[in-house]
């Protein structure tokens, strides 16, 4: 390998927390949320791999190369044939595990951002080869897109090569994020899901998804009829009964609220602010959970390579 991170090289990251789905689009739909986690990381040049976290997940999640973010950067590195350099890193996580709210697609991003900021002179990586590797790692677009490029992302895979379009989200669009305490797996939430469905289902969220694009960047008007979904929530329903009720109660109160990415948090779409704030009432009567009032985060990740000379 010819090819080096320049010792010394500095980089900062940001990469906003995203929820998938978002009711009818499965695996095609996500949003970018105002929940941002921070990584800096280092080329240095004593051998091994230091991750610091701080946030979520201190103490708990792997402090070396295992740990996802390191993994997803050195993975980077190397299909580029770049020798991997003595790295530490700083983590500020603040998107909750096992929530539904893509915390594996953004450590996946947050380290493929790093190691494109550490690349930087080296190698150049368009936005497509940014999407490409962040899939590879995660297995799906539909979280990893919207991290990486904010705002409302359709995701799409042809032959194997994942795409995207970033769509501007309605202003008047608020959202809230009702957050339990358990988490839920999402290899769990997937094993509840069928193989094939009724060809009038197919239908039918092929309809709900279509309006769902036009509701959030047009009419947040028709976000209810947008966000009715028969793929997936209904099978997964057993998984996570107190969010399958909390959505129930929501929607019957004229809500639109689906289960966020594989769950169990429930996100609720909103067309003005006086809903939103009938709903954090309800989600706080409701006992056991945490309502986070969130906006669209339009700017997706972001990388910066800091001068050597700056100290986190």
């Amino acid at each position: 390998m010819s090819r080096a991170v320049p010792v010394g090289r500095r980089v900062r990251v940001h990469v906003p927390a995203t929820s998938a789905n978002l009711g009818p689009g499965f695996d095609s739909l996500g949003l970018a949320l105002d929940l941002i986690s921070g990584l800096e990381a280092e080329a240095v040049d004593t051998p091994g791999v230091h991750v610091e976290i701080e946030g979520i997940g201190a103490g708990e999640v792997a402090g070396d190369e295992t740990n996802l973010i390191a993994a997803s950067l050195i993975h980077v590195l190397q299909a580029n044939g770049v020798e991997t350099p003595g790295l530490r890193m700083h983590a500020v996580n603040r998107i909750p595990h096992g929530r539904g709210m893509g915390s594996s697609g953004a450590a996946i991003v947050a380290g493929v951002l790093a190691a494109k900021g550490l690349l930087s002179g080296v190698v150049d990586l368009s936005d497509d080869d940014l999407l490409a590797l962040a899939t590879e790692l995660e297995g799906h677009p539909d979280n990893v897109a919207p991290a990486l490029f904010g705002g409302l992302t359709i995701a799409w895979t042809d032959d194997g090569v994942p795409h995207h379009k970033q769509l501007d989200v309605h202003p008047d669009v608020c959202l809230l994020l009702a957050v339990p305490g358990e988490q839920l797996s999402t290899e769990k939430a997937r094993a509840l899901q069928p193989e094939t469905v009724p060809h009038i289902d197919a239908v039918f969220n092929v309809s709900r998804a279509a309006l769902l694009v036009a509701a959030l960047t047009q009419s947040p008007d028709m976000l209810m009829p947008a966000t009715e979904d028969r793929l997936h929530q209904g099978y997964r329903a057993p998984a996570m009964q107190a969010s399958s009720d909390l959505i129930a109660r929501l929607r019957a109160d004229g809500h639109a609220a689906v289960v966020s990415g594989a769950g169990p948090s429930v996100l609720v779409m909103c067309g003005d602010e006086q809903s939103r704030l009938a709903v954090a009432k309800t989600v706080g009567d409701a006992g056991g959970w945490e309502a986070l009032l969130l906006g669209v985060d339009s700017s997706g990740g972001t990388v910066e390579v800091l001068p050597t000379s700056e100290r986190p």
